[in-house]
């Protein structure tokens, strides 16, 4: 059965207890494994290629997510 997302704002499993360092440390994190995808990328066959670039532009919205998250005033919506 599918997660009814629309429903988890009211849900207690989120703690909303992390700290902005955590989310720093979070995003420090994201930046260093997309660089490491993109220097893979960079330096590998056909089909490791597209492995590192999809999780290349994976990792661009968490990043982007992360820099809203923290207030990023370039950011104006994480899903645009």
């Amino acid at each position: 059965m599918p997660r009814d997302y629309a429903s988890d704002v009211y849900n207690p499993e989120f703690t909303y207890n992390r700290t902005w360092e955590e989310i720093e440390i979070m995003l420090e994190k994201a930046q260093k494994k997309q660089n490491m995808h993109y220097v893979n990328m960079q330096n590998s066959k056909k089909k490791e290629r597209i492995y590192h670039m999809r999780n290349y532009k994976a990792l661009e919205g968490v990043i982007k997510a992360l820099r809203w998250s923290l207030g990023d005033r370039e950011i104006k919506h994480p899903l645009e």
